[in-house]
């Protein structure tokens, strides 16, 4: 009878230990994918279309392929349902996974994902659509190269304080969010910590819980002037002087007549001698009280929140980005409440695929480079070769020419 309820707990434990898998999506189906993703037909803009591929180098063709951007200068915008939606992540950990490759060399454009609540319209995603997470790589020009993870909070989409740099190669790069229940959070990219911290320290989630008064005055008594005039600073006697003088180089000119003319005048010049307003030192002010600062109040607006890592009602994961270059692949979508199975899954996907993928990438590469090492080698070898005919041409000539000059004398 012990052995059946011992056997039974253990059961119940591993069960509970299973993870929940919100979302996971890996286009491994062929064009099923678009029976499950819903584009946008949002008013007034026209979004960029999605197709799927592995790119031109990867490491399994069929385990490597995702959704592509098809499309230059264009928005993007496409969601899919949660396959179990999340109500409520009380007490548990978020995890936020999927990879990005920017095949294109891309200069500005986004590759970042949205999680949306059950308010979306699918139909009507567009940039101003209200969304519960922002996480993902964004570039704009060589300087803006970041991961954002923004959270909406009380209505308001707060950006994380501190800077993360995004991967900007060609090759495919995995970025996990994940969001504890004890109030902290981790950044990984290809499955190493990029960033870490406290949500209160590195979000503005909550007011200060103290403000400068707003009705304290500064007395009139108060000294915030760090230097005063010396009052033994005396004022030279030979301190004043004229700015300007007559040139005493300057000479009346010969033909000058001062009937035509009028009385002959030097002109002025600048005073060598010229100091300015005489002015005391400074000395320091014994009685200085340093700049005045109000008292400090408790913040009315402040509130404490011990569960700022809690999300509720996320329905929806999209992609909502815009490109000037089209190209970048997003493939294996993890969502899930278990951080070590999110690693589990990037060792069996993305860390399989990426290995794989740089090989044929430096072949590629390799490929290229001795194309344009022969391309080079013929293009000068066809130079030389001009050179060449260029200098017999001119040595025949030259020949030419001497034989006249033999010829006449």
């Amino acid at each position: 009878m012990v052995r059946s309820i011992l056997a039974l707990s253990s059961f119940l434990l591993l069960v509970s230990s299973d993870p929940t898998v919100y979302l996971r999506e890996d286009f491994a189906d062929g064009e099923a994918w678009s029976s499950r993703w819903v584009q946008s037909e949002h008013e007034g803009k026209t979004f960029g279309k999605f197709g799927l591929s592995a790119g031109e180098f990867f490491h399994d063709e069929a385990k490597d392929t995702g959704l592509k951007t098809m499309e230059n200068a264009r928005f993007y915008g496409i969601s899919t349902p949660l396959t179990t939606p999340v109500e409520s992540t009380e007490g548990k950990t978020l995890v936020v996974q999927f990879s990005v490759k920017h095949e294109q060399k891309i200069d500005c454009g986004g590759g970042y994902l949205k999680l949306f609540p059950s308010s979306l319209d699918p139909k009507d995603l567009h940039g101003d659509a209200p969304y519960n997470i922002m996480f993902g790589p964004d570039i704009c020009g060589p300087s803006a190269r970041r991961v954002h993870v923004i959270f909406n909070y009380r209505g308001q989409n707060l950006l994380l304080k501190k800077e993360i740099r995004c991967k900007d190669d060609e090759l495919t790069h995995l970025y996990t969010l994940i969001v504890r229940s004890d109030n902290t959070y981790e950044v990984r990219i290809d499955n190493k910590k990029e960033q870490s911290g406290k949500l209160e320290e590195d979000w503005d989630f909550l007011e200060p819980k103290e403000i400068p008064d707003p009705d304290a005055e500064q007395p009139e008594t108060w000294d915030d002037n760090p230097f005063l005039d010396d009052p033994e600073d005396k004022k030279p006697e030979d301190w004043e002087q004229p700015e300007t003088i007559p040139d005493p180089d300057a000479k009346r000119p010969e033909d000058w007549d001062d009937d035509m003319d009028g009385e002959w005048e030097p002109p002025v010049i600048d005073n060598p001698d010229f100091k300015g307003e005489w002015r005391p030192k400074q000395i320091d002010n014994p009685n200085y009280q340093g700049e005045w600062e109000p008292p400090m109040i408790a913040n009315p607006k402040y509130f404490e929140d011990d569960k700022l890592y809690l999300q509720k009602d996320i329905k929806f994961v999209g992609i909502d980005i815009w490109q000037v270059k089209a190209g970048t692949i997003f493939d294996n979508i993890l969502i899930t409440d278990d951080e070590d199975f999110a690693r589990n899954v990037a060792k069996e996907t993305f860390e399989e695929s990426a290995k794989g993928e740089k090989e044929k990438k430096e072949a590629k590469d390799e490929i290229e480079r001795k194309k344009r090492e022969e391309e080079r080698k013929a293009r000068e070898a066809e130079e030389a070769a001009n050179e060449a005919d260029v200098s017999i041409v001119k040595l025949f000539l030259n020949i030419k020419i001497l034989l006249n000059i033999v010829k006449f004398t």
